[in-house]
């Protein structure tokens, strides 16, 4: 047995993100060509690292806009929870890139930093103060939006490490043009590096766990049988899973067994309707289905599934 819920927000939710996040793509690609102009011109390995920081950023914006336009269709018989995981999907594929390139800037900044090539300073600092102006705008945008959705949320978080990427390339320049110290520009390069690595790997973990079907964080499942075994007619509860089909939705399957008398009094819906409070109130599971087994039951029941 289980309740019927209204998924109305989902389709809601998809396309408040498409319009920034296709406003984001846009300002991401101009930023983009913009840097390999400069990184070409000045022999920066800090804006090339940025510029290929940003490229992967092209990419995965273009699979978040397409993730929200999925995340927005219906659920059809063959995909009852429609596309919803689709975002998913494109959160692990972009850090996945990104990790990626956060190795090779990593091994690249310390080759330079042994060998500094000579870079063209003043180009660094005008190329950066492009790139950052452009990701202070579309970092405007995605926060709005960001909350409660990976999709975004990895929009966002590669926006900004560009962002932090242009600083680090903007004050390299800087320090280059009045200090003459060339190994600037591979610094900048490692610390870009350093900062779209630990993140990055935050951001995978999370989409691993939605796809490997994890308990969702929140949701302690012991907890959960202890909030269920003090529903009055309730003995037991077995073969309980809990997962999150996407962003913000948990689901959670479970056995309980109940008196015989249940199946007999009409007991059942107004237990049903116990349970899924519980769960809704105590651990925010709204998506919960239940099958109700008399006591008597459990001698058919397979050991396994105890």
């Amino acid at each position: 047995m289980t309740g019927s819920h209204d998924h109305g927000h989902v389709v809601l939710a998809g396309r408040g993100h498409r319009r920034p996040l296709a406003i984001v793509l846009g300002i991401s690609s101009t930023v983009l060509v913009v840097e390999v102009v400069g990184a070409v011109l000045s022999g920066s390995l800090a804006l090339l690292a940025d510029a290929g920081h940003m490229l992967t950023d092209v990419a995965g914006l273009a699979l978040a806009l397409v993730a929200a336009a999925l995340a927005a269709r219906p659920a059809t018989p063959q995909r009852t929870w429609g596309y919803r995981r689709a975002e998913v999907l494109a959160a692990a594929a972009q850090s996945a890139v990104l990790l990626a390139v956060g190795g090779f800037v990593l091994v690249e900044g310390v080759r330079r930093l042994i060998e500094p090539p000579t870079v063209a300073s003043g180009v660094m600092v005008v190329f950066g103060v492009v790139g950052l102006l452009g990701n202070a705008v579309s970092i405007l945008l995605l926060s709005r939006v960001h909350e409660g959705n990976l999709n975004t949320r990895a929009a966002l978080l590669e926006v900004v490490n560009d962002a932090l990427g242009a600083a680090a390339v903007l004050v390299a320049g800087t320090v280059i043009a009045f200090t003459g110290w060339a190994r600037a520009d591979a610094v900048a390069s490692l610390l870009i590096g350093l900062m779209i690595l630990p993140r990055t790997w935050k951001l995978l973990r999370e989409t691993i766990d939605v796809l490997m079907e994890a308990t969702p964080k929140g949701v302690d499942l012991a907890d959960v049988r202890a909030h269920i075994l003090e529903v009055p007619h309730v003995r037991e509860i077995h073969d309980v899973h809990a997962s999150s089909v996407a962003t913000n939705l948990p689901v959670l399957t479970a056995h309980v067994v109940v008196d015989d008398s249940c199946f007999h009094d009409g007991h059942l819906p107004t237990l049903l309707d116990q349970l899924q409070q519980c769960l809704a109130g105590h651990f925010d599971v709204e998506h919960s289905t239940f099958q109700f087994e008399p006591a008597s039951h459990a001698a058919h029941e397979h050991a396994a599934h105890r």
